[in-house]
């Protein structure tokens, strides 16, 4: 299970890092109709964001993943 969801959690980076990708494009070109994929992919780009975050709270809630603590210096 862990696997799956460390998979989960990497699609999702590399599908937020591909819609950005996709708005410079469209930022770059700069055309009415490139005006329009631009805010569509940020509104992706958004959803994505919203996506990873509740993914990772509720694989936190359900116990899947753990919070480490920070290790003092020697």
């Amino acid at each position: 299970m862990q696997h799956l969801l460390w998979l989960a959690v990497l699609v999702c980076l590399i599908a937020i890092v591909a819609s950005l990708g996709s708005a410079l494009f469209h930022l770059s070109r700069g055309t009415v109709e490139d005006s329009r994929k631009l805010a569509r992919a940020l509104t992706v780009r958004i959803a994505l964001s919203i996506l990873l975050f509740a993914l990772l709270m509720l694989a936190w809630y359900f116990g899947l993943i753990t919070p480490h603590q920070l290790q003092a210096a020697p």
